[in-house]
């Protein structure tokens, strides 16, 4: 007998199709300190003040600390007078140019931007329009799927999280890339436009599979169409066919753009400079960041923001009162309302303090559509929260610091409205951002060129060690 046919034979593999923890995690003085060890004993906030320790990278006053040098972004927040921090307009620089300027002319054009930015990210100059068509013409030229791949990728999309299923998908691709160890920059950049062209179907795909299967039913997955843009490719596959208006999809290449890119400092982005910086394969770096942005601290916010918004909704009655709105978001506050958290979600940024450029795009933008569809009020209700909520904070939490929306306030409303389910929401961020992880990592391989390597300074005590039948 084989050890194939043994293993499938196997009770613990043939049986089990999921992993309860819960069940084999026995409580007795033998496991105790195995799950509440030093290690999860959390630090006393004078210790990281008496060592000088930049918390989650950041200095005493807020600001970043600088670990490196780019060309790609800037995301400008405050300005520095006599070395203290002054609260500014927020701008998102990319490549030099506002994107604000880069998302109005491609709207006033009445033309998708996104592939745009691609080729601005990846080069650092706008493109020509045969440089365009071009770039256009490659991603499109490798939407579909390797067959093999195919044969194995739909086993692999039961997961709890397509973020989870992103990640694996992109690791797979590296065992169907013939030098996928190659890191020079005509393979980097064959890789990133690869990655553009596959994962939104890759991620729609894992939804649709997915729900024909609870619903008993198979999947229907379009071939896609050369001539149509990402926002186009990621709606068609959504709507298993070509029913969106063109309305739609220049809304959804707005949020494309906005979250195309956002500085080096972010956790995902800087999670795959510190992998790049190791000089491991593409696949590894982007499937790490993938991992990072899926955390709710980072990309995954947006669901909790659309799970306040409905809260809302249900408790407030008269959604144009001021005084009732900003009454209810005191008791969200003051943990006595929604998640007990005590935190309006989609307000404040680590960086942005008087405004947050992308947020301001996404009202302008949306506004429009939500009138389209009947959902003015609810459309209202946010901008109201926006409004609201600053003061709300300074009277409850004494906060004297400037906050402002992020786009996170207004990412959940909108992909409501193109009917992008909510298990879609980061994923589609990470299809975006994949744009700028790819312009860091090439950036840091060939920029930087030297492996990451921070400090951490040791509080820990000496032990003499004692035999295990002393102990």
């Amino acid at each position: 007998m084989s050890m194939t046919e043994i293993n499938l034979r196997h009770p613990l593999i043939a049986e089990r199709t999921t992993i309860d923890f819960a069940e084999t995690r026995e409580v007795s003085p033998a496991t105790k300190r195995l799950y509440d060890g030093a290690v999860m004993v959390p630090y006393d906030e004078e210790l990281f003040r008496s060592h000088d320790v930049k918390r989650g990278l950041r200095n005493a006053d807020g600001s970043g600390v600088v670990a490196g040098l780019t060309r790609i972004s800037d995301v400008h927040g405050y300005r520095r007078e006599n070395g203290t921090l002054v609260p500014d307009e927020g701008k998102l620089t990319i490549c030099g140019y506002n994107i604000e300027e880069l998302v109005a002319h491609a709207q006033q054009e009445q033309r998708f931007g996104y592939e745009e930015l691609v080729f601005l990210l990846l080069t650092g100059e706008l493109p020509r329009q045969d440089e365009l068509d071009a770039i256009c013409a490659r991603i499109a030229s490798q939407r579909l799927l390797p067959m093999d791949y195919i044969n194995e990728f739909p086993i692999t999309t039961k997961s709890k999280s397509i973020m989870n299923v992103l990640a694996r998908a992109v690791l797979m691709l590296y065992a169907f890339d013939e030098t996928p160890d190659d890191i020079s920059a005509p393979h980097e950049i064959d890789v990133a436009l690869s990655l553009l062209a596959r994962l939104p179907r890759i991620a729609a795909i894992a939804h649709s599979v997915r729900n024909a299967e609870f619903e008993g039913r198979r999947a229907h997955i379009p071939r896609p169409n050369p001539s149509y843009s990402m926002a186009e490719t990621i709606l068609q596959v959504l709507r298993e066919g070509d029913n969106f208006t063109h309305d739609e999809a220049m809304l959804l290449d707005v949020m494309l753009m906005l979250h195309a890119e956002h500085g080096g400092g972010n956790n995902s982005t800087f999670a795959c400079r510190v992998l790049s910086s190791s000089a491991t394969d593409a696949y590894s770096a982007y499937a790490a960041a993938i991992g990072s942005l899926k955390g709710p601290r980072h990309g995954g916010a947006n669901s909790k923001v659309m799970a306040m918004h409905a809260d809302i909704r249900e408790h407030v009655r008269r959604w144009d009162d001021d005084g009732e709105v900003a009454g209810y978001l005191m008791k969200i506050l003051n943990r006595e309302a929604f998640d007990g958290a005590g935190l309006i979600y989609g307000m404040g940024h680590a960086v942005y303090t008087l405004s947050d450029p992308r947020a301001k795009i996404c009202r302008q933008y949306a506004r429009k559509l939500a009138e389209q569809k009947g959902l003015g009020e609810e459309f209202a209700l946010i901008e109201r929260i926006e409004r609201l909520a600053p003061q709300v904070m300074r009277d409850v939490r004494g906060t004297t610091k400037p906050i402002c929306a992020n786009i996170d306030l207004y990412t959940g409303f909108i992909y409501n409205m193109l009917g992008v389910p909510e298990d879609l929401y980061t994923p589609i961020f990470a299809v975006a951002r994949t744009a700028g992880w790819a312009a860091h990592r090439m950036e840091e391989i060939y920029g930087a060129n030297r492996i990451i390597r921070p400090a951490y300074n040791s509080v820990m005590e000496q032990a003499e060690y004692v035999p295990l039948s002393e102990r």
